[in-house]
């Protein structure tokens, strides 16, 4: 069959049963536009920033499991969607993205539009294309969507020139992958497994450490299956969220800068980490010269490239987490039981007596812990969580009681604000059964505010719940701790009329400083099945506790402010 690029474009998509794609059309792009026009394959989501369509993509996949895809146009269109990228690949998301360029012979020329998006993307992605002819088209778009799922998943670019858009060739779609240079490692190495198996069992203080590579993996039903099994106590770091229920009672909570007391004194404390699926950001280690000096550690992950990058590891064990779990589970015996780990348990229950995750809620003004945790009570596993970046984002981390996995969309590596409001239009096309929540602040909101545009036109309902400090919160309070409260460029007191912003576009808006007033606004927000804006009058000066200090140890946590 021979047939035009953005012909063989739509029908990769359709073979690799895309069902709905994020966008934003310009000039090198308009001949996909023409075909995309005619298909009936997807839904095109049009954005309003090239930006929102990536992260909607990605909020898409995240909640989904599945490649989320985005189209953008050539130059500026490119350039804007440069952020979206680095948001994916930070935090591992599959995504394709298709931009166009001009045409060949226009190539280094300085063209109008022109830009080296090859060049561009190339440290923010796990692989990039630019296709230089018709034929090599159709094996590209495969690869494409096969690196960006498999391994450690990742934001994969093809850049097409517009002269390749419209040039004929034979569309013969290859029905599987094989590369040469790249094979992923599944299967972990059997004789490490069964070091790791013995080292649990000699353990006397070992802690699970739990990372986001577990949802990448969908693994977390054998990791439930294999805590309750062992009764070793767990931690998990932002962007693992969900792995466990909330209620688990070998759940420690969040580790890191923002942990628990009793997540951070676990790793502390532990002769042995089991680490799944993370990388061992600097958020979660602090001081690496402190970080769980008096553990063994065992880290399982798919990525070679993360294993001993950070911390020196004793039991390296490159594969997919699902795999290695599974073989640690057949060969685990009577050595490993919950009964030997009593004392241990006990131990961390005190500390959660001692300091048990808190905040002084108050009938005067509205504490965000408190909005965070009745939505929760609320809405619970009915609701898809997205967040911004912020203080909201780690009372939502703190607060939300999640029950599942891909439950929580935040953008955690990279900490890009704007991401909630078009991850959580991707999330609820994920799941259009679903509230789609995005915990958002009062500064990140107006980032992707012209989302709201695509939200009503797309018939996209999302409850954006503002938690107005009036403040770049977490900037402020880093300069309440650390800069003697010189507030430079962070006050944001002279605000916009968000419940007028959001009628404006076409939504809902409510203005709330009480708890009932929140409690009315949610439930009309979320029946009247529009975007809607729910502006939340917090306390101005409320601060994400507990908190270690950039470059501190975990131990040495700042616990409680007093003025």
């Amino acid at each position: 069959m021979e047939i035009n690029g953005s012909q063989m474009i739509i029908e990769a998509l359709h073979k690799e049963g895309v069902k709905v794609v994020f966008g934003y059309p310009g000039g090198a792009m308009l001949n996909v536009y023409d075909e995309i026009y005619k298909q009936k394959y997807f839904e095109h989501i049009l954005t309003r920033h090239e930006q929102a369509a990536v992260h909607a993509a990605d909020g898409y996949a995240r909640a989904s499991g599945k490649v989320g895809v985005a189209f953008v146009t050539s130059g500026p269109g490119f350039t804007n969607a440069v952020t979206g990228l680095a948001t994916a690949y930070m935090d591992s998301t599959p995504i394709v993205l298709i931009s166009a360029n001009v045409a060949i012979s226009l190539i280094g020329t300085d063209a109008f539009q022109e830009i080296d998006a090859v060049g561009i993307s190339r440290p923010c992605v796990k692989h990039n294309y630019l296709v230089k002819n018709i034929e090599e088209l159709p094996r590209i778009l495969k690869e494409a969507f096969y690196i960006a799922s498999t391994g450690r998943p990742g934001p994969v670019h093809v850049d097409v020139p517009k002269d390749i858009t419209a040039s004929i060739g034979k569309f013969i779609y290859p029905d599987e992958i094989t590369m040469q240079t790249y094979k992923p490692t599944y299967k972990g190495n059997s004789r490490q497994i069964k070091k790791a198996v013995e080292a649990i069992s000699a353990a006397k203080r070992p802690l699970f450490y739990l990372g986001g590579g577990i949802i990448s993996a969908n693994a977390s039903d054998i990791v439930q299956r294999f805590i309750k099994f062992t009764g070793i106590p767990a931690v998990e770091t932002l962007m693992a969220r969900g792995v466990l229920e909330h209620d688990n009672p070998l759940l420690l909570g969040m580790v890191g800068m923002h942990g628990s007391y009793t997540a951070n004194m676990a790793m502390s404390e532990a002769d042995l980490i089991i680490a799944l699926g993370t990388r061992f950001d600097d958020r979660v280690t602090g001081k690496l010269s402190e970080f769980a000096k008096n553990a063994k550690i065992i880290h399982v992950d798919i990525d070679p490239s993360s294993i001993g990058k950070i911390v020196d590891v004793d039991f390296p064990i490159v594969g997919s987490v699902t795999n290695v779990v599974e073989a640690m589970f057949e060969i685990s015996d009577e050595r490993i039981n919950a009964a030997k780990y009593t004392q241990w348990r006990d131990t961390l229950k005190n500390y959660t007596d001692i300091h048990p995750l808190r905040y002084n809620d108050s009938d005067t003004v509205l504490k965000p812990q408190w909005v965070i945790e009745y939505v929760g009570k609320t809405l619970g596993e009915n609701a898809v969580i997205t967040t911004d970046v912020g203080q909201h984002q780690l009372w939502t981390a703190q607060f939300y009681p999640f029950t599942r996995a891909r439950q929580l969309v935040t953008s955690g590596g990279l900490g890009t604000m704007g991401f909630g409001l078009p991850a959580a239009m991707g999330a609820k096309k994920a799941f259009p059964d679903k509230i789609s929540i995005n915990f958002v602040g009062d500064g990140s909101i107006l980032m992707n505010i012209q989302e709201l545009m695509t939200a009503v036109v797309s018939n996209i309902p999302v409850v954006n719940i503002i938690l107005n400090n009036r403040f770049l919160g977490m900037v402020r309070q880093w300069q309440t701790f650390f800069y003697g409260k010189r507030y430079s460029s962070t006050d944001l007191d002279i605000q916009p009329d968000f419940v007028k912003l959001a009628e404006s576009f076409g939504g809902v808006g409510f203005k709330v400083k009480t708890k009932e007033e929140f409690k009315k606004a949610l439930d009309k927000a979320v029946k009247s099945n529009k975007i809607a804006l729910i502006d939340v009058e917090i306390d101005r000066m409320e601060n994400v506790l507990p908190m270690v200090p950039t470059g501190g140890s975990l131990y040495n946590m700042i616990l409680e402010y007093k003025d």
